[in-house]
């Protein structure tokens, strides 16, 4: 390793780790959450109590397997390592996102900084949180991966990933449609497959039917809840957007699924012109990742780390595209307006108008603009 890699990764280090120390470790809120899961699950105990209220489990059954080996170990210190496993998920998350972009060296290197920099807030949101959206959004990239790899009509590896996401995240029911209108049945079964045993897994520790009925639990909850949800500031949703734009529930849903179509009909479109492109599926995943906080009920703000393909692959092909000032200025306004720098009052105003719903309906458009001009 020579003196400036090891000076950059010596920075970075250190860098996370007072991260963690000074803004993190007492925080982690959704973590803990989790991890009471975890220790549910492996007592044989429902997931679903409402007496937890705002901080109940939302996740299927299984996620909270994955947070059970953790619970071995004192919540401190399994704070420390989720932390660990966020950041190396993080980084990994920006160098795959490149790699599947674009391998042309020739390409500017600032295009590189723009990622980082405009996603920055929703990846230290969600570390501050304990959050599993940058783990379950690398396990897509990865899906996108093998996708390229096996051929969009192939792949069962690919739909494996697509399962275990899904399992982990609900949001990743958005690729379902997706194999289906490209008739991709093997990743499609490789997927419904990984998705069943995930079903049957918790049974190990509730018996067959009690597996079933805490099942029923969280759906019951989750919807019961949900709607509760839509007019709060961070949810940056269609109809969370909707609802606080016009105060009127009955009519935002209406509105959203109106939404919902178009945005179905855009995606139709852009996998219809590129259904002769070998690399098709890089620019059609980073869009339906785009999507999932958009139309997600509950989509919050830092979920729009998802969009981390879609930004990597507009910031490679910054200088072919229309308008360029206006995708800047979208990225800046992402990107800047963050509590600290713009303050508490400006902040909440620009939560509560939904603007980062209309800045990644612009990153949306862009990537449609981008399929129309064979730019990918």
């Amino acid at each position: 390793m020579n003196r400036r890699r090891f000076a950059l990764v010596a920075f970075t280090a250190v860098l996370f780790t007072t991260v963690y120390l000074v803004r993190i470790r007492d925080d982690m809120v959704d973590f803990e959450v989790n991890y009471r899961a975890g220790e549910r699950i492996v007592a044989g105990e429902t997931l679903y109590q409402t007496a937890d209220g705002h901080f109940m489990f939302k996740y299927f059954p299984f996620a909270a397997l994955l947070y059970a080996p953790l619970t071995a170990i004192p919540l401190g210190s399994a704070k420390a390592v989720w932390y660990l496993l966020t950041v190396a998920a993080t980084l990994a998350l920006f160098y795959l996102a490149k790699r599947l972009v674009s391998a042309d060296s020739a390409r500017p290197r600032w295009t590189l900084a723009i990622p980082p920099l405009v996603l920055a807030k929703f990846c230290f949101r969600e570390m501050k949180l304990g959050q599993i959206n940058i783990l379950v959004t690398l396990v897509l990239l990865f899906m996108v991966w093998c996708l390229l790899a096996s051929g969009r009509r192939r792949g069962p590896q690919a739909g494996a990933l697509w399962g275990l996401a899904t399992a982990l995240k609900p949001y990743g029911f958005v690729f379902l449609p997706y194999f289906i209108v490209t008739r991709n049945w093997r990743a499609l079964a490789g997927g419904i497959s990984v998705l069943g045993v995930a079903f049957v897994l918790p049974s190990i520790f509730y018996g067959f039917e009690n597996n079933v009925a805490v099942h029923r639990d969280w759906y019951r909850t989750l919807t019961a809840s949900t709607p509760t949800q839509f007019g709060v500031a961070d949810n940056v949703s269609l109809i969370g957007a909707l609802t606080k734009w016009s105060g009127d529930p009955a009519l935002s849903g209406s509105l959203a699924l109106v939404a919902v179509v178009i945005l179905a009909g855009v995606v139709l479109v852009v996998i219809h012109r590129g259904r002769d492109q070998t690399r098709a599926p890089v620019l059609e995943c980073a869009l339906l990742l785009s999507l999932i906080p958009l139309i997600s009920p509950m989509g919050w703000d830092y979920q729009f780390l998802t969009s981390v393909l879609a930004v990597t692959l507009l910031a490679d092909r910054f200088l072919e595209l229309p308008a360029r000032w206006l995708l800047a200025l979208n990225f800046a306004v992402i990107g800047l307006t963050i509590y600290d720098l713009v303050g508490r009052a400006a902040y909440q105003a620009f939560m509560n108008a939904s603007i980062l719903t209309v800045n990644f309906l612009i990153v949306v458009a862009y990537l449609a603009v981008v399929r129309l001009r064979r730019l990918a």
